[in-house]
C-alpha cells in the first residue's frame, strides 16, 4: 500500500506514521508534506493509493487543494471538526480520524478503505465539499413546556438534559425542574446547537455544562454523570467515544 500524509504538526505526522508502520509493515510512505502548495505540486507529479489529510495546513485549508487540482484518490482527513461535518464525511464515503489519532481507529480506518477498494466504491470529495459549505443553521433558542394549565417558554441555556424513557421524552431543567416534551430525541438532535449539546446513547442528549463528571471504564467506554443527577446509569457507546472526547474539546 502507497500512501502519502499531509500534516503540518511533526509530532502529530510521526505518529501517525509510527501507528501506520505498526498495523502495515509493509506500507510505503511516499511523501511527508505540510502545506497546500507542497501537496498540489507533489500529486501533480505522483499517484499513490491513499492520503492522510489533515484539515489546517501550514499555508490554508487543505480544501484549498482540490481547487486546484483534481483528485480522485481516497481520502482519510484527521479533523477536529463538529458533528456535523463529521456526518458529511460520513455521508460522502469518506472516512475521518479525530485527534490525537488512536491506534484502534486507524486500522478501522484501513479496513474500510480496504474493502472500498474490493467494491470500487466511488470517491466523491466535490458532494463532500458541497456539504461542508452548506449555509449555517439556526438552532432552536427555547421550548415550550406545561405543567397542568400552566405554560411556560424554558430558553436552552437553562436547559440540562433531554431524556427518553418508555414512549416520553424528558426536558430537565438545571435547576432540576422536569417536564414532558412532545419531541422525539431524534428530532432534537436536528434543533439543537452541536457544540453546545451532545447525543450520549439512545437516552440522553445533555448541555456540555451539565456533565460533572466523566469516568474512563475501559479504553474505548466512559460513564458520564450529570447535574442535576440522572436516576440511570449513562454510558457513551464504544464507537462514539472518541467522537465525544472529541466534541468536549472543542
Amino acid at each position: 500500500m502507497k500512501v502519502i500524509i499531509v500534516e503540518d504538526e511533526k509530532p502529530a505526522r510521526d505518529n501517525l506514521e509510527k501507528l501506520l508502520l505498526e498495523l502495515e509493515p509493509s506500507i510505503e510512505i511516499q511523501a511527508k508534506l505540510d502545506s497546500v502548495s507542497n501537496t498540489v505540486a507533489w500529486l501533480s507529479a505522483h499517484q499513490t493509493e491513499l492520503i492522510f489529510l489533515d484539515i489546517h495546513l501550514a499555508d490554508d485549508l487543505s480544501f484549498k487543494v482540490f481547487e486546484q487540482i483534481h483528485v480522485n484518490t481516497p481520502i482519510i482527513f484527521t479533523t477536529a471538526y463538529d458533528q456535523y461535518a463529521l456526518r458529511a464525511f460520513r455521508v460522502n464515503s469518506v472516512d475521518y480520524l479525530l485527534k490525537p489519532i488512536d491506534k484502534n481507529d486507524l486500522q478501522r480506518s484501513l479496513e474500510k478503505f480496504k474493502s472500498n477498494q474490493k467494491t470500487n466504491q466511488p470517491f466523491d470529495i466535490q458532494q463532500l465539499l458541497k456539504s461542508l459549505q452548506q449555509p449555517s443553521k439556526t438552532y432552536q433558542s427555547r421550548f415550550m413546556v406545561s405543567r397542568g394549565e400552566k405554560v411556560m417558554s424554558v430558553p436552552v441555556d437553562q436547559i440540562a438534559y433531554f431524556e427518553g424513557e418508555d414512549r416520553y421524552v424528558y426536558l430537565t431543567k438545571k435547576d432540576g425542574t422536569k417536564y414532558i416534551i412532545d419531541y422525539k430525541l431524534s428530532d432534537l438532535e436536528t434543533l439543537l446547537d452541536p457544540t453546545q449539546f451532545y447525543r450520549l446513547n439512545r437516552s440522553f442528549i445533555t448541555h456540555f455544562s451539565s456533565i460533572k463528571n466523566i469516568f474512563n471504564i475501559s479504553k474505548s467506554r466512559v460513564k458520564i454523570e450529570l447535574e442535576p443527577s440522572a436516576k440511570r446509569e449513562i454510558m457513551v457507546s464504544s464507537e462514539n467515544t472518541q467522537e465525544f472526547k472529541s466534541w468536549l474539546n472543542q
